[in-house]
């Protein structure tokens, strides 16, 4: 007899972030044949495609959470319950949230199993919200989803620790699953296939690419990058900086005009920066293997996928000593204080200068790379999932 999991699928057509995690898992789950079966309960009909054997609930909700998903919006009451509802009516064994971000209290006994992917919006509550009444709508619900869970499942240690220790959630009850790099990121060595990727962005033959990947979140601290940069181009001319995101449409609040202002106020560096928005996951593979380094200069984070991303892509990371990523990036890379600019132009020159360490870090992360994989991530989310079903 199988197992019955009701998975909320709000983020599915989400391209990176939480859709990206969830689109991902999923995929890994129903492909492992195990003894458990899965239906997903979406907001709205989907965009993308969903895995063969998968069930599929649409709930019709009039606002999807990508639309309600900015600094200033929220998920009307009314969609809430059409959700609530349509999760209550599966006759499941289980419900899980992958992201506690879309999460909506159901009133049923059903165990309920909510990924809490970071401690980021309690931790700097004003770089994350644009109002006090947005932070304290967050906290209720993030309480509900705490009250609700008979266990919470993350993707780092790190995570779990916070978890623990700020969300004062008992340790024992917290299960560490991972993330992994779907199959396209791999290193790309065909050399008209590389230098098609420079032309499209830019990339001259002697250049040194730094590359950033990810949004523009105030707590991403894309802006020490930014500010780095002069520095960096002091000791190697032909340095590089690629700001990969979206940078137009429906945006989480955040300082897109400010990374701008701040990239044309040197008129050395602002030559050297290129805000080429989202880009597909065939281009960002051929960006980050032509790539000297990814540089990651966030504040905080529960994981960090993108330097999974770089590492299979043999691409060294530079990285923020701070949250999950000292234990995913670990000897694949440099770390540095993210408060500090001249810390990360230190790293940074280091690692395009230094002879030979360019090369040994492309070894490391590939090699370190190989620890991540959504296969793995499924495994531990189903222990995850037969935990929260016998209480343990």
């Amino acid at each position: 007899m199988s197992i019955h999991v009701g998975i909320d699928a709000s983020a599915w057509d989400n391209e990176r972030g939480f859709g990206r995690f969830t689109r991902s898992l999923v995929e890994a789950l129903a492909g492992r044949r195990t003894g458990f079966r899965y239906t997903l309960i979406f907001d709205r009909t989907p965009e993308r495609p969903v895995p063969a054997g998968v069930a599929t609930v649409v709930a019709g909700a009039k606002r999807t959470m990508a639309e309600a998903s900015s600094g200033k919006g929220a998920r009307a009451g009314a969609d809430m319950l059409t959700l609530s509802r349509a999760a209550a009516g599966l006759g499941a064994d289980l419900l899980f949230w992958p992201a506690s971000y879309s999460f909506y209290p159901v009133l049923s006994r059903v165990p309920k199993l909510v990924c809490i992917h970071d401690t980021i919006p309690e931790r700097f509550p004003d770089l994350t919200f644009p109002t006090r009444r947005n932070f304290r709508l967050w906290q209720v619900k993030s309480r509900l989803a705490r009250m609700q869970a008979r266990r919470i499942l993350t993707v780092s240690e790190a995570s779990a620790r916070d978890i623990a220790g700020m969300l004062h959630v008992p340790r024992e009850r917290i299960d560490v699953t991972t993330e992994g790099a779907d199959a396209t990121f791999r290193p790309i060595t065909d050399p008209a296939r590389l230098a098609a990727a420079r032309g499209r962005h830019g990339i001259a033959a002697e250049d040194r690419v730094l590359t950033y990947v990810g949004g523009f979140n105030r707590h991403k601290n894309v802006i020490r990058l930014i500010e780095a940069m002069p520095a960096i181009l002091a000791a190697c001319p032909a340095a590089r900086l690629v700001i990969v995101g979206r940078t137009t449409g429906d945006r989480f609040w955040d300082n897109v005009d400010e990374l701008r202002a701040g990239a044309s106020r040197d008129a050395r560096a602002s030559g050297r920066i290129t805000f080429p928005g989202e880009i597909t996951d065939a281009d960002m593979a051929e960006l980050l293997s032509l790539s000297d380094a990814l540089v990651f200069p966030s504040l905080w984070e529960g994981f960090g996928l993108p330097a999974v991303e770089a590492m299979y892509c043999a691409t060294p990371v530079l990285a923020s000593d701070r949250g999950s990523l000292p234990e995913v990036v670990g000897g694949a890379g440099l770390m540095f204080d993210p408060e500090r600019s001249g810390e990360l132009a230190g790293a940074a020159v280091r690692l395009l200068t230094e002879p030979g360490l360019r090369d040994h870090l492309a070894r490391a992360a590939l090699e370190r790379a190989a620890r991540f994989t959504w296969e793995a991530s499924a495994e531990l989310t189903e222990r995850a999932f037969l935990r929260t079903l016998s209480r343990a």
